[in-house]
């Protein structure tokens, strides 16, 4: 009895205040989060920490961490929510047009600085009930485990080589090139492989700790290593950096034409011969035949393609 008593108390939402609060680690934020006035928030985490007989999160310092009670909850918390988002979804079939169920997205803006508003307005317009997340590629996350536990749907990038234990989906390739300043000395002189190694770079933080990139893998096997001087979490906020200084910037064509129209920057071949850029969306073997995933990863394709033809 005591058992039924208590589940007569939890709801799916109050579940979902619950991940959110411990997820975010705020409640001011999972009240941004989950479109809720924040004194609700409060109400609901107080109602929890009855239930749980544990004080769920904790002030330290600045900041709240939660206990590890409610660590423990974290992955049980997301199962629910995930399973209950799933439950009647894909046994109806996937509708965008009248479907709820929010997309998950984790990506950098190095694909194309087009790529992810034309992706966002696209899922708006096709299935405009459906909430649509965007997460980055951080330094302190891994996709894989996001995946694994379905708090993404899609992960889209270039890697040296995919992972083995994914599904791949080919977006497009491109050429490695430099873009530089206008007023970089490269410009008027040109450059050879010393001189390009010898040159300040700029290059992305990496995606997770010892991650490294397709660039410097590339160099790695050749032997050679450029002089990295400055770092950026922010791909799109590289270009107006390297307008303004002599960095070099090493990567996609299609991502360095877009700025040409609109800062002083030139974009100039590499000495050193790459391979193509690959650009993939990975994906979990758990949503492999979920027909919302699949018209998702359709989304996606549709977009880069559009995005290429351009």
């Amino acid at each position: 009895m005591r058992d039924h008593a208590l589940f007569d108390k939890i709801d799916l939402h109050l579940i979902r205040v619950l991940h959110t609060v411990l997820t975010e680690r705020s409640v001011s934020r999972a009240a941004v989060r989950l479109g809720m006035h924040q004194p609700a928030v409060s109400a609901a985490l107080k109602r929890l920490r009855d239930l749980a007989g544990d004080p769920l999160l904790v002030r330290s310092g600045a900041s709240m961490m939660p206990t590890d009670a409610a660590l423990r909850m974290v992955e049980p918390a997301g199962a629910i929510l995930r399973s209950a988002e799933a439950l009647f979804s894909d046994a109806r079939g996937f509708d965008p047009r009248t479907a709820t169920r929010t997309f998950r997205v984790a990506a950098s803006d190095y694909l194309d600085p087009l790529f992810l508003p034309q992706l966002v307005a696209r899922i708006k317009v096709e299935a405009p009930l459906c909430p649509i997340e965007i997460l980055p590629l951080s330094g302190d996350t891994h996709y894989h485990a996001h995946l694994a536990q379905g708090d993404v749907d899609v992960v889209i990038g270039n890697w040296p080589q995919p992972p083995d234990d994914l599904h791949m989906g080919r977006l497009f390739g491109d050429e490695v090139v430099c873009l530089v300043s206008r007023d970089h000395p490269a410009v008027r002189r040109g450059w050879d492989a010393d001189s390009w190694l010898a040159a300040e770079h700029i290059a992305p933080t990496p995606t997770h700790p010892g991650a490294r990139g397709v660039i410097d893998v590339h160099l790695d096997g050749l032997g050679l290593a450029r002089n990295i001087t400055a770092r950026c979490a922010h791909f799109s906020a590289i270009p107006p950096i390297v307008a303004s200084s002599l960095l070099v910037m090493t990567t996609g064509r299609q991502f360095c034409e877009r700025y040409l129209g609109h800062l002083p920057l030139a974009i100039l071949p590499s000495p050193i011969e790459f391979p193509r850029l690959m650009y993939y969306q990975l994906w979990h073997a758990r949503t492999h035949h979920s027909a919302a995933a699949v018209w998702l990863r359709e989304c996606v394709k549709g977009v880069a393609a559009s995005l290429r033809k351009e």
